[in-house]
């Protein structure tokens, strides 16, 4: 017995199980979004953070970590529930084609489970539906929660995609404008200290071009 977990949001660099192997690679089809409200982490049920969700674009993709958990049913057990209690706020499990880097046909694996969000605000109570990036740059910057902040939520999933070489730009565009509203500069550096402290560069893009895939069947669905 094996599962595959695809990771987009914390689970990036924060997968808190234990796992028997770690790939870093893509799927298809599907883009991040900031549409998901978290109460019980970074965000209370009065001031919900806004965490990543994904939603499905045609010929898109999502760059993040695959987490591989196998020996024995125990083991599957025990991480298959902590994801679905840290998870909680998505409501499927979705089945996914992955590929790592260089590949575009052929997926490295198949039948991974992806935790997603149903679009709806009516049959889903946690889908906060898309806002104006300045509404969105306020509400994460002042929600907080018993894990932490919201805003660290952001800056540590920018620093994860730049740190496994694959920008996200609409992460960057939503992290530098939650600075803005903060009044810092850099990856959260305050400005008094910013003109002593130098970052590195970024890494450069990666050169692959989303390719079109057929519509992935109906399965089941999780998070990050």
């Amino acid at each position: 017995m094996v599962f595959w977990v695809f990771g987009y949001g914390s689970l990036v660099w924060n997968p808190g199980f234990e796992y028997d192997e770690k790939m870093i690679g893509y799927i298809k089809n599907y883009r991040r979004v900031f549409d998901l409200a978290c109460i019980d982490h970074r965000g209370t049920p009065d001031h919900p953070a806004r965490t990543c969700a994904l939603e499905y674009k045609e010929g898109a993709i999502c760059w993040g970590a695959v987490y591989c958990v196998k020996g024995g049913e125990e083991k599957e057990r025990l991480a298959m529930a902590y994801l679905e209690k840290r998870e909680c706020e998505y409501d499927q499990k979705t089945t996914v084609d992955f590929f790592k880097e260089g590949e575009t046909n052929d997926p490295t694996l198949s039948g991974v489970i992806v935790f997603t969000s149903t679009p709806d605000k009516e049959s889903n109570k946690y889908y906060l539906g898309p806002a104006p990036l300045e509404d969105m740059a306020r509400q994460i910057a002042t929600a907080f929660g018993p894990c932490g902040n919201n805003r660290d939520y952001v800056f540590l999933l920018e620093k994860a995609m730049f740190d496994i070489g694959h920008e996200d730009d609409m992460v960057i565009e939503l992290a530098n404008e939650v600075r803005k509203v903060l009044g810092i500069t850099g990856l959260g550096i305050p400005k008094e200290s910013s003109s002593r402290l130098k970052g590195p560069s970024h890494k450069p893009k990666s050169p692959i071009s989303p390719r079109k895939l057929l519509h992935l069947p109906g399965a089941i669905a999780m998070d990050t």
